[in-house]
């Protein structure tokens, strides 16, 4: 008996890596944003909104960026698919 792989274990792991990739560039926004701006003496901070910059850009920009990034990515790039065990591109379903 020939093995015919799952179209869904594709769709599945490319979803994945688009997963790590957000959170990696998310952690990269938040490290160099944080780091980078919050690096210099408490006394020259600059504020946004009563807050640091560094705060400010890391944390609320970041957090708000990367909110509606996974918002836009999972509605152009993900797919809905059925737990069962039937494979839909072998019933003509299931967008890829």
């Amino acid at each position: 008996m020939k093995f015919k792989e799952d179209s869904r274990y594709r769709r599945a792991n490319r979803e994945a890596v688009i997963s790590i990739g957000m959170y990696v560039l998310f952690f990269a926004w938040w490290y160099f944003t944080a780091y980078g701006l919050g690096s210099g003496d408490p006394g020259e901070y600059t504020y946004v909104l009563g807050l640091p910059s560094w705060f400010f850009y890391s944390c609320i920009v970041g957090y708000i960026g990367i909110s509606l990034l996974v918002w836009v990515v999972v509605r152009l790039f993900f797919s809905e698919d059925s737990i069962e065990g039937t494979d839909p591109e072998e019933t003509g379903g299931s967008k890829g």
